[in-house]
């Protein structure tokens, strides 16, 4: 997962280590999309501890030769359908302000989902130890609990 995160280009690279936890701890919750037995894409999530009807999505990485093919949405279909996530209620995530790309694939999940998304202060620059900007919250949900009729 690194090593697609880096090679993603887009995404903040965090240690290594942090990627080993995710994926033995979390994996579950984490989704690698592969073509021809080569990594194309991933989903790193996990199930907030404190809210147990929602499953955070913390990165969404697409190598650049897969960009634009709709590889983003269809990842993060099988995240929500994957044994671990598939009852939870709402999707969350942060994404900041000027992220528009990610910001659009939330929005088209929550049109496929037939839920609303709603935007919500969360983490503020004065936060971060080094320069970052905001990362609001955005919520997905409550998704409703027949969601195949709103699947495409």
């Amino acid at each position: 997962m690194w090593r697609l995160v880096q090679a993603a280009g887009t995404l903040e690279l965090n240690s290594p280590y942090l990627y080993l936890l995710m994926a033995t701890d979390f994996g579950g919750t984490c989704l690698l999309a592969q073509h021809q037995g080569q990594s194309a894409g991933a989903v790193i999530g996990y199930r907030p501890p404190r809210e147990p009807e929602a499953a955070f999505v913390w990165q969404v990485g697409v190598l650049p030769d897969y960009c634009g093919q709709g590889l983003g949405l269809q990842m993060l279909t099988a995240w929500r359908q994957l044994p671990a996530n598939r009852d939870a209620r709402w999707i969350t995530a942060t994404v900041a302000p000027d992220n528009c790309a990610s910001r659009a694939l939330f929005g088209a999940l929550a049109r496929q989902l037939g839920a609303p998304l709603a935007v919500q202060p969360h983490f503020t620059p004065d936060q971060f130890p080094i320069d970052h900007p905001a990362e609001p919250l955005l919520r997905i949900g409550p998704i409703p609990r027949d969601e195949s009729a709103h699947a495409r």
